[in-house]
């Protein structure tokens, strides 16, 4: 028997609100998404009432945030971090195709193709107040985001392998990325999965071929 790879999203963000892009930015959780990191951590106890074998979070605000409020035990794991999106940091889409001149997305652009001055560091207030600094690197290719994950499913699948079950809690973007790795998919498949806040998936295997058995609990 192999065993099972859970992936929780991280709750509600103001920016996950607004739609603005949230890679490396420490944007906390609202009130509203701590319920909800709450409320997934019951779900997932409910399907899975045994501990992990291991679990792990991304280093981010967010995740850690998200792990701590569901009761569940992890570790973290700097490569569970979300996409760095560069330019696009703390943007919305219709802002950066504005900036562009054209209809921007990223995963077929990334970030490198914005336009210079959307760069550097800068510090953007949320609507409680609260301040955030946004990065102003340059970003992550898709390859170089999915090789990332990559790596995250090079070392969860020897466990899952043996029948052990393995907790992931991190962010949209590379949660997609390790799924498409796990099936064995090209990168750009990931945008063909959706995944809402504090909603999680389940990746296992079936007859020697790695699936994905829930999607968007």
């Amino acid at each position: 028997m192999t065993g099972q790879l859970y992936l929780l999203r991280h709750g509600q963000t103001y920016w996950a609100l607004s739609g603005q892009h949230t890679g490396l930015a420490e944007v906390p959780l609202t009130a509203k998404g701590i319920e909800q990191a709450s409320d997934a951590g019951m779900r997932i106890k409910a399907m899975h009432p045994a501990d992990f074998a291991a679990g792990y979070v991304s280093p981010l605000l967010r995740a850690r945030q998200t792990a701590e409020a569901a009761g569940l035990g992890v570790e973290t794991l700097s490569d569970l971090h979300e996409w760095d999106y560069g330019r696009a940091e703390g943007r919305t889409r219709g802002e950066l195709s504005e900036a562009l001149g054209r209809s921007w997305d990223l995963w077929e652009d990334g970030p490198a193709v914005l336009p210079a001055e959307l760069g550097g560091e800068r510090v953007e207030t949320l609507p409680d107040g609260t301040p955030v600094t946004v990065p102003g690197g340059d970003g992550e290719t898709l390859s170089e985001a999915y090789a990332r994950a990559g790596r995250v499913v090079s070392q969860i699948r020897p466990l899952v392998e043996v029948g052990e079950d393995v907790l992931l809690v991190a962010h949209s973007h590379i949660i997609r990325l390790i799924a498409v790795s796990w099936l064995g998919l090209p990168a750009i498949a990931g945008r063909t999965l959706e995944l809402g806040t504090a909603q999680f998936s389940v990746l296992g295997v079936h007859k020697g071929q790695p699936v994905i058995q829930h999607w968007g609990l």
